[in-house]
């Protein structure tokens, strides 16, 4: 039941996004009452947690398909990947962003999945920088991920064809490059 439950809202979800995001939507196309949501999660937020969790993982997933190819540039790779999970999951992506609440709706599943993709980047970022000294290399990763997130959120919401970016992507990256560079990554090949 509760397999059932995260695969329809899940599926809604992505139809939807969260702005017309239902619990009694997701309850019926599984079958069930809206009450059988609020007993199997306790609330229609702990549901979009697990859901936005589960977005995490399949993310993660299909970053780390990306890489096992092992593309000769691996940041680029990175970057472009974010760009177009967002873009191909647009709904899933932007759920995950606007869906706010506390922290003790979180449990131990729905962090580990959180925490996989940033894992993700933090190996890739240490495999690229010849040196990271006393570097806290987890903040500067997450300044990295917010700058990737800024330039797709950007460009997905339209703000970047008012300012006549024509490739957001690009600058993204070019902006990762610089702030890698500072600390002696080199672009490959």
């Amino acid at each position: 039941m509760r397999g059932l439950i995260i695969a329809e809202g899940h599926r809604l979800l992505a139809e939807t996004g969260l702005a017309r995001f239902s619990g009694r939507e997701v309850a019926k196309r599984a079958g069930y009452t809206v009450g059988t949501i609020y007993n199997v999660f306790g609330s229609l937020d702990r549901l979009l947690v697990t859901l936005n969790s589960h977005t995490f993982r399949l993310w993660a997933d299909f970053l780390e398909q990306q890489l096992s190819d092992s593309p000769p540039d691996r940041i680029r790779t990175l970057v472009e990947a974010y760009f177009a999970f967002a873009r191909d999951h647009t709904h899933l992506w932007s759920a995950i962003y606007e869906h706010r609440v506390g922290g003790d709706l979180f449990g131990s599943a729905d962090h580990d999945s959180r925490s996989t993709l940033t894992a993700i980047v933090d190996r890739e970022v240490r495999a690229a920088l010849p040196r990271s000294g006393n570097m806290d290399v987890p903040r500067f990763v997450r300044s990295l991920i917010a700058t990737v997130h800024g330039h797709c959120s950007y460009a997905l919401g339209g703000t970047f064809s008012l300012l006549e970016e024509t490739d957001p992507t690009d600058s993204a990256l070019a902006r990762v490059r610089e702030c890698l560079a500072a600390h002696g990554y080199q672009v490959p090949g």
